[in-house]
């Protein structure tokens, strides 16, 4: 098992969520390697959205697997006396047995999994499964065409995907737990600060905690929209239990590797 205490207690910087040219990433892998080394980085995980059952723009297609591999391989020949590099995937759970369990990605050689909740079954098409993810003008639109604007019912599907994808396991890191709140209290204004919200995210950290995983605080939206993942509210809870966590910048460029990193564990330590 990879051994996060090994990073986390030490006051060196890294980042173990990063996307690639392989996904949605916007340079080549070495350009992140070589910004991550001048900015001081001594460890740096890659993390392309994995292979999916469904059509995605986004995710890597399967038949890239091996070249993104290799590509590892060859960075840390190239790189690896100054810079930790690790092999990772952002792996989608789609539903029971499609996810981070599944012997496809069990086999692969990755040095950890992180585990994710995009999508969600359409609200009169469990088979029709829809992106929640990205800009609120496309998740808007989607309210309106695949969930009939039933805002309750996106959230609370959302929460439900990410308790069965802990319950099956397969995975380390549990990716940005909370995020559904941004586009939805966008949708409706204040929807996540209502009780059934906050329980919803309760019920999640309990079984996170249940199976010994580890907590991501996703730091990637808090230069445009002053958020992390889970909410600042929720740190709290992670202190109060101890609860392992990772501060990553779910970096889509070079240059924001560390952003909001250093504002996520300031807040974190202040807890």
């Amino acid at each position: 098992m990879f051994d996060f205490t090994r990073i986390t207690q030490t006051t060196d910087l890294y980042n173990l969520h990063t996307h690639t040219q392989f996904c949605d990433g916007h340079a080549p892998m070495e350009e992140f390697v070589v910004e991550a080394l001048a900015q001081g980085f001594t460890h740096l995980g890659f993390s392309p959205h994995s292979p999916i059952s469904v059509d995605s723009p986004v995710n890597m297609a399967r038949e890239r697997v091996q070249e993104y591999l290799d590509e590892i391989e060859r960075l840390r020949q190239s790189y690896g006396d100054r810079i930790k590099l690790y092999a990772s995937m952002e792996v989608d759970y789609v539903g029971t047995g499609d996810g981070p369990a599944s012997d496809y990605f069990q086999q692969l050689p990755l040095d950890f999994r992180i585990g994710s909740v995009h999508f969600i079954p359409a609200i009169d098409n469990p088979q029709d499964m829809v992106d929640i993810d990205g800009k609120f003008a496309g998740f808007k639109a989607r309210m309106g065409e695949k969930f009939g604007g039933d805002i309750e019912y996106v959230v609370k599907m959302f929460f439900s995907q990410m308790m069965a994808m802990v319950e099956e396991g397969g995975f380390d890191i549990v990716g940005h737990m909370d995020k559904i709140g941004f586009n939805a209290s966008q949708y409706r204004d204040g929807i996540d600060e209502e009780p059934w919200f906050d329980k919803l995210v309760q019920d999640l950290f309990d079984n996170i905690m249940d199976h010994h995983l580890v907590i991501e605080v996703n730091t990637k939206a808090w230069l445009q929209r002053n958020r992390f993942y889970p909410n600042v509210k929720f740190f709290e809870m992670l202190k109060r239990f101890n609860a392992p966590v990772v501060v990553n910048s779910d970096a889509h460029y070079p240059t924001l590797l560390n952003s909001g990193r250093l504002e996520a564990l300031k807040l974190l330590k202040m807890q």
